[in-house]
């Protein structure tokens, strides 16, 4: 954490990865979580599923501060 978080500002963001799913069923995974955290937590979130980042900076740095939150 670099402290820029402001509460009444700051969104979430989040790394994700979803089991194996059929095609449709991605869309509703990511969505229905989506709609889940920010529900829970009253606030904008953003997901980025970890296949999607392609930049190999920005992965360095979210590897290095990343923190598991649950894993299956």
């Amino acid at each position: 954490m670099d402290g820029s978080f402001d509460p009444a500002t700051s969104d979430l963001d989040f790394l994700v990865e979803f089991l194996e799913l059929q095609s449709g069923e991605h869309f509703n995974a990511y969505f229905g979580l989506l709609e889940a955290l920010q529900s829970l937590f009253g606030r904008p979130v953003d997901l980025v599923m970890t296949r999607a980042i392609k930049n190999p900076y920005f992965l360095k740095s979210v590897n290095q501060t990343r923190t598991v939150l649950y894993a299956a």
